[in-house]
This record gives structure tokens, C-alpha cells and sequence, in this order.
């Protein structure tokens, strides 16, 4: 079967916890994942969850008694809210604690006396650390968690816990990569500043928050960083940068393409789209069924704004974005000629293609379309940027991700040999 950690020891070392997809039809149900014990002396397993949809991440409470993990009712959209349960070890129904917070948690730890779990989840584009009580009360304890990961500014961030309850994690103001920080419920302190020469030796260029709203009168979050050689009034090219998932988000954390970018004399732009995470799962699900689709409206509207606010030179813009980020780069020069020149990475182009050489074969046909594409071919061809080829005229680069299964190969070159043609 298909298993996967974390690992969770029981307090008496008697046996250990863990997510796994059993049973002969584990590669095609890649969404049905249970809880299993597995007994440390004899081996036998014993399974926790039955439910239809992810159960994952397993903590056992500190007295044993108790279980908490990671997990949401499948509905076959293709965004689900992860959600904290606690359940009894020998019976009893499990409950949410986090039905109502409409926010996908991501990671989670028991609190040494067992009377609440410290849990971090993404909001409006920001990594937060909360303490969650058992009665599903939550008390924020950062908002400024950030991930290790330099390229682009994904939302991300690492956290532990104490035995006595001071909180460590990876966290930033954007200025700078993500240090290390702790808090106990206070106001959090950073521990190092392991970048303070290469920061110092550097002129970065600042992040500013653009308002943004799209045509139908939705807010969508935009951040721009500017050149900091730019003086003020002047327009400089712009940079759109998108994010990938189409179900994931961006936010104002510290970013090296970002800032080589704007070095070179460039404005970037990054947005969260409708589909985006840390808005909620209606707003996630805006897309669903429906990508690439008014997503695309929401990311011209950052782009106008970026130009009505003074910034951008309307004849010098260009775009990029990687996997989710690729297919919308791709949609976008098939849909304008604005941009100056774009670079596709790694996309999907043609969707029945996808479909049916991704790593989980099940995953696009039932979570993204209705039908699988023999029975309805022209909702995947209405929606792979390959049906807008013959528009291009934008010079466009195509990047290849020679180990990406989840947007094959096969997709750059079906784009690549599309615009020699």
C-alpha cells in the first residue's frame, strides 16, 4: 500500500501511527488515504479512519488517550479545507475543531498537558501559528511564519513546540529570508540573523501591498516590488509573476527571483487569483471545474492597476509562472498580445494529454472536469491553453521540468512544437 508519514509513537512505545492508502485500488483512490496503528511487537495493523477522503498526520496525545489529525470529507471539488479532528483511540466519532475556521491547516503538534494543539495554517496570504483548544477556540500566536524556500514568494513556514509551551519557527517580514524566531503568546522575538551580510550588502527592493479588484468587484491581493534604482513618478517594465497549484498562494515574503528581477530594473507583480489558498474554500473553488478561467480576469486587473497607480510602462510588460502558473502564462499570451514576451514553465497545455500521463492518473479527469476526456473532449480542449496557440504572437519561452510527472514533458514539447508551427 501506499504509506506516508509523519510517524506518531504511542507514550508507551507500544505502537506507531500513520497515514497509508491500502487495498488493491490504493494508486487510483490517491485522495483516500486512512490512519493506521501498526503494532511494534507483532506487526499487526489496525485501522483508525474509514471515511471517504484524506485522513493524514497523526499526533497522539500525550497521555495516549487521544488522537489528532488532518483530514477533510471528499466532495470530489478540487479544494477541500484540511481540517484539525481529535478522536478517542478505542471508539467514539472524531470532531472538528476547525470546521469553522474555513482555513486549510497544514501542520499540527499537541500541547504538552493535552489540553489543545498549536497548529499553523495560511491566511490572506500569510503562514499564522495558533494554539487551538480542544473546544476549538483559537489564540493566534504569529502571523509571520515563512518558509526556507528562496525562489518565489509561496507562503510557507516551520514551526515546534515546547514542553513548556514556547512556540520556534521560520519567520520574516519580507525583508529578509526567514530566520528564526519563538514566541510564548507574547510578542515574538527573532533568535538569528543569518543574513545580515548578504542583506546589508545589498540594495533589495521594497514590497508594497497593491489594491487591486477585479471585474466582478472581488478585492484580490497583489503585492509589487520596485526597482530600487527607480525614482519616484517614473514607469519601469513590469514583471507578472504567477503561482503555481492553481490551489496554493503567494504573499509578501522574500523572494530571490523577485529581487533579481528588480535589480535588473524591473517591477514584479504577484497576485492571489481567485483559486488561490488563505481566502477560503469559495473562494478557492471559484475555479472549480472552470481553470484557467476569470482567474485570468483577476490577474489583467493587477496588471492595470500596477499601470493606473504609476508604476508599470504599459508597452513594456512581461510574465512568467511555473506548473499552475505555466498553464495561465500560456492562456494569457493566447488571450493578449500585452505583454512584451512571457516564459511558460513547466505547464499544462493540453488537459486530455495530462489527464492520462500524470503521476496520479485519476486525480485531473475526477477533481478538475466532470467526465473523463473520451466522454466530453471538448470541455478539456475549451480549457487547455493549446486551443489558443494559433493566437500567439508573443515571443514565448518554454521551460521544461524534465522531473515533473504532474505536468509531463510531453506537454512543453506538444506547446513547443505548437508555436514553430
Amino acid at each position: 500500500f501506499d504509506d506516508g508519514g509523519p510517524l506518531s509513537w504511542t507514550p508507551d512505545g507500544r505502537a506507531i501511527l500513520f497515514a497509508a492508502i491500502r487495498g488493491p485500488q490504493a494508486e487510483r483512490e490517491v485522495m483516500n488515504s486512512d490512519l493506521i496503528s501498526v503494532d511494534v511487537a507483532s506487526g499487526d495493523l489496525h485501522t483508525l479512519t474509514t471515511r471517504d477522503g484524506p485522513d493524514a498526520a497523526p499526533r497522539i496525545s500525550p497521555d495516549g488517550s487521544r488522537v489528532a489529525w488532518l483530514g477533510f470529507n471528499d466532495k470530489r471539488r478540487s479544494y477541500e479545507n484540511m481540517q484539525i479532528y481529535v478522536g478517542d483511540r478505542g471508539a467514539g466519532a472524531p470532531r472538528s475543531l476547525t470546521a469553522s475556521l474555513d482555513r486549510s491547516v497544514d501542520e499540527l503538534f499537541w500541547a504538552a498537558d493535552g489540553r489543545a494543539l498549536y497548529a499553523s495554517y495560511d491566511d490572506h496570504g500569510r503562514k499564522l501559528i495558533a494554539r487551538v483548544g480542544l473546544d476549538g477556540r483559537m489564540t493566534t500566536l504569529a502571523e509571520n511564519a515563512a518558509g526556507g524556500g528562496l525562489d518565489r514568494p509561496y507562503t510557507g513556514g516551520d514551526f515546534s513546540v515546547s514542553r513548556s509551551g514556547v512556540v520556534a519557527y521560520t519567520g520574516s517580514d519580507g525583508s529578509a529570508p526567514a530566520d528564526v524566531w519563538v514566541t510564548s503568546g507574547g510578542k515574538p522575538r527573532r533568535l538569528t540573523d543569518l543574513n545580515a551580510v548578504m542583506v546589508g550588502a545589498k540594495a533589495l527592493a521594497p514590497i508594497r501591498k497593491l489594491a487591486v479588484t477585479a471585474p466582478d468587484g472581488r478585492p484580490i491581493d497583489a503585492w509589487i516590488a520596485l526597482p530600487p534604482s527607480r525614482v519616484a513618478g517614473q514607469r519601469v517594465p513590469l514583471v507578472l509573476e504567477i503561482h503555481g497549484g492553481p490551489n496554493s498562494a503567494y504573499g509578501p515574503t522574500f523572494a530571490t527571483d523577485v529581487q533579481l528581477y528588480a535589480a535588473a530594473g524591473y517591477a514584479v507583480l504577484w497576485t492571489n487569483p481567485r483559486g488561490s489558498t488563505s481566502y477560503g474554500a469559495e473562494f478557492a473553488n471559484l475555479i472549480d471545474k472552470n481553470y484557467p478561467s476569470a482567474d485570468y480576469d483577476d490577474l489583467i486587473a493587477a496588471v492595470d492597476a500596477a499601470i493606473a497607480d504609476g508604476t508599470a510602462d504599459p508597452d513594456n510588460l512581461f510574465v512568467t509562472g511555473g506548473s499552475g502558473g505555466g498553464v495561465l502564462t500560456a492562456w494569457i499570451v493566447g488571450k493578449t498580445d500585452r505583454f512584451k514576451a512571457a516564459a511558460t514553465q513547466k505547464p499544462v497545455i493540453n488537459w486530455a494529454s495530462e489527464a492520462l500521463t500524470m503521476d496520479n492518473t485519476l486525480f485531473t479527469s475526477r477533481y478538475w472536469f466532470t467526465k473523463l476526456p473520451w466522454e466530453d473532449p471538448m470541455s478539456y480542449w475549451n480549457r487547455s491553453p493549446l486551443s489558443l496557440v494559433g493566437n500567439v504572437k508573443t515571443p514565448t519561452l518554454v521551460v521544461v521540468g524534465s522531473d515533473d510527472y504532474r505536468t509531463p514533458v510531453s506537454e512543453s514539447e506538444q506547446y513547443y512544437a505548437a508555436l514553430q508551427i
